[in-house]
Order: C-alpha cells, then sequence, then structure tokens
C-alpha cells in the first residue's frame, strides 16, 4: 500500500480521558501501532480547544488554554520518546521524508481553533517554538482571527479580523501552513487574497456534493487550487452525503468528493484529512488499517499512479516544503 499523510485526527484530546501513551489505543480510531501497520507516513495530530463549558473526557474541568495545550504536546512527545524507534516529530517535509526513509510514522503538531493566539503575533512565535506547524484558524465561533462557517449569512460572510490578516502574512513568514477548514466564506476570500504561499483546507469536502457549510464551493476549490494549496478529504457523513443528518460514510461518497476536487481544481489540489476521533457515525473507514479501501476504490475509478501517489502523500508533502 502507498505510504499516505492524513492532514487532521483529534486522537490527542480524545486521550486526555487518563491514557499517557498513544502508541497502543483503545476505543480510538487511531494509534500508532496502527499507523505503522497501515505503513502510514504522516499523521497531522490537532490540539482542539474545547468550547468553554465542556469537561476534559476523564471529567475533570478543562484548564487554561497554555494547560491544554501542553497536557496535548505532553502525550504526543512522551509517545515519541517512549516509542522512537518508530514514532517521530516532524517539522517540516524533509523531516517526513527522513523519519519515512527510517521506518518512521512521523507526528505534526496542530491547533484546531487559533483562539488560544488571543490576538497577538508573539503568541503565534511561541507555538511554532512548541512544535506547531499548522493553525486551523477557527472552529465554530468567533475568535481573533474571524468567523466561522455558519447558516447565518451575516457570519458565513464576514472576513478576518485586522489582526487575522496581519496574522495570515506572518504565518508565512514565520513557516507555518494556514487551514482555513471551519472558516467562514469571507475569512476564506480574505486567506485567498492574501497569502503568499499555499493554503490548505485540512479537513474539509465539496459543498457541490455535500451541502455543508463547512465544505468548500468550487470557486473555493479554484482559488486554494490556484495558491498550490490542497483540500483533505473528510470522512464525516454530513460532508460526505447530500443529505446533512447522514449517519454512514461510504468508501463510494469519498471517491466521488475526490474526483469532484480532482475535475475542479486537479490533481495538485487534492489531500487526505479524515478527521479520526473527531468524528461518529457508521464509517465504512474507521481506522488507519482500512485506508486501502479508499485507495483501492480510487484505482477503480480511474485515478492513475501519479495521481494516486499525489492524493496520497505527494500533494501535502509539496506545500509542507513551499510553507514550512
Amino acid at each position: 500500500m502507498l505510504p499516505y499523510i492524513d492532514m487532521h485526527c483529534d486522537t490527542l484530546g480524545v486521550c486526555l480521558r487518563g491514557e499517557s501513551d498513544i502508541f497502543e489505543l483503545e476505543d480510538t480510531m487511531l494509534d500508532v501501532k496502527r499507523m505503522m501497520r497501515a505503513g502510514q507516513a504522516a499523521q497531522f495530530f490537532a490540539v482542539f480547544f474545547r468550547p468553554e463549558g465542556e469537561r476534559l473526557p476523564n471529567g475533570a474541568p478543562i484548564p487554561a488554554d497554555d494547560e491544554f495545550f501542553q497536557l496535548h504536546r505532553s502525550l504526543l512527545l512522551g509517545s515519541i520518546a517512549a516509542h522512537g524507534e518508530s514514532f517521530a516529530v516532524a517539522r517540516s517535509a524533509a523531516d517526513i521524508a527522513q523519519n519515512l526513509a527510517c521506518g518512521k510514522v512521523s507526528a505534526l503538531l496542530t491547533l484546531e481553533d487559533g483562539r488560544a493566539v488571543r490576538g497577538e503575533l508573539e503568541r503565534i512565535r511561541r507555538f511554532y517554538e512548541r512544535d506547531v506547524r499548522v493553525i486551523t484558524l477557527t472552529w465554530n465561533g468567533e475568535n481573533c482571527f474571524g468567523s466561522p462557517n455558519s447558516e447565518d449569512a451575516r457570519v458565513m460572510n464576514s472576513g478576518l479580523t485586522v489582526f487575522g490578516k496581519q496574522a495570515v502574512e506572518y504565518m508565512n513568514e514565520l513557516g507555518m501552513l494556514v487551514d482555513v477548514s471551519h472558516l467562514s466564506d469571507g475569512g476564506f476570500w480574505d486567506v485567498a487574497r492574501i497569502s503568499r504561499r499555499p493554503f490548505a483546507a485540512t479537513h474539509s469536502n465539496c459543498r457541490a456534493i455535500a451541502p455543508h457549510p463547512r465544505n468548500l464551493t468550487d470557486e473555493m476549490i479554484r482559488a486554494l487550487a490556484a495558491s498550490g494549496g490542497v483540500a483533505g478529504l473528510n470522512f464525516y457523513p454530513p460532508f460526505l452525503s447530500p443529505d446533512t443528518d447522514a449517519r454512514r460514510s461510504r468508501v463510494e461518497d469519498m471517491c466521488r468528493h475526490v474526483l469532484h476536487l480532482l475535475d475542479v481544481g486537479g490533481e495538485d489540489c487534492i489531500a487526505l484529512g479524515s478527521d479520526f476521533d473527531g468524528i461518529h457515525g457508521e464509517l465504512e473507514i474507521g481506522s488507519p488499517e482500512d485506508m486501502h479501501l479508499l485507495l483501492d476504490a480510487l484505482a477503480r475509478a480511474g485515478l492513475s499512479a501519479r495521481q494516486l501517489e499525489k492524493f496520497a502523500y505527494g500533494n501535502v508533502l509539496r506545500v509542507l516544503g513551499d510553507c514550512l
């Protein structure tokens, strides 16, 4: 099977219920052992900042954002320290290539919801110094960067804040990938206008097929591709199906989205962003060990060997090389 790079999972947050190591886990979609068995090259591990009022999976109150981030980072780095022969941090495309050559799965640390930046460019640098290489600018609420995707047209059309625009430029300079998944349409277009480097929608699909506001319109796909960026296929049923209440995540629906991305944006914009451990439903692919089902189906659907390699890992490696 091809090595592949998955641009989004929420496994670290799930493991705050009490695990101290993510090498071998129960009741999760992903762990390092399964990634190794699947031949995975790299996984983006998100620090998802939970909404106020929620609690940790173990029932404890959610700590302040800086402490919350450190809990995730310590879990990841501790697992890497314990299993350095097979698992390694990556801060660049070159790191991923080197780790893969050594038989190691790479881990990239990301932020999902930039609220912890608190409107300070210096805090972006501090996260960069603590291994973060991707920031998903918003989640489903407003923050210092801008507004989220929404059914409310006023919110959906809102652009980046003044700070958000400055932050995109700063991330370009610093070497961090800008992620527009969860962002409002207005914010997307601000990123497309401002960013001088490729940007990504790490876990978003096609709105022409599944009309959820989290997905990308064809115009967005074309703009993302024009920047040199990528869209990572999300496995969540409502993002795959025309029925936004769908419960089943099917490989045939995934193929429809990849083929649409290919048709609208070209072969350089297709990528993978499963959202493992952040999604639920009846999942035909619910683990790295099932990923061959998607790659086999895409081959049957007509993707060439070159296109499959780009989808699996090549496009993401290129973007990381251009940005980090």
